[in-house]
């Protein structure tokens, strides 16, 4: 029996899609002179949401490997724009707190990923926003079990 997802390279078009959205967001912060990759700004997005977050709970958060975070992390403290300070309840973990100058660049690029968010949203409605996020949450759910 054949299944409607048999043809459907659908992972392709989820794939294709968020290069797209990457590509445009990188270009878009390379022409505003933010000093700033799409990883990065997902880290500092997130701590900005979530500050004293542990390092284990950003890797979690942002679906990346904790080595992948530490390389990100090590290169956001160069910038001045996080900082990580040794946990209260763990001396072996870190909790990661954005500096003034990372607040600062949380509060300047967010208008762009805003802009593009909306662009890239384009006329969809709420309804198309629900059936989406149902459809991509059905489809997560599916390799977690």
């Amino acid at each position: 029996m054949t299944h409607p997802s048999d043809s459907r390279a659908y992972f392709f078009k989820i794939d294709t899609t968020i290069k797209k959205i990457r590509n445009v967001l990188q270009k878009r912060f390379n022409d505003s002179g933010f000093d700033l990759t799409v990883d990065q700004w997902v880290l500092i997005d997130h701590v900005a949401r979530n500050q004293g977050i542990s390092q284990n709970m950003l890797a979690e958060l942002t679906t990346k490997d904790a080595p992948t975070v530490t390389r990100i992390l090590d290169l956001l403290v160069k910038k001045g724009l996080v900082e990580r300070r040794m946990s209260d309840e763990d001396r072996r973990k870190f909790n990661i707190f954005l500096m003034p100058e990372g607040t600062k660049t949380f509060e300047m690029v967010l208008p762009v990923v805003k802009e593009i968010r909306r662009q890239g949203w384009g006329e969809l409605n709420e309804e198309d926003y629900a059936h989406f996020v149902r459809i991509m949450d059905s489809i997560y759910q599916n390799f977690s079990e």
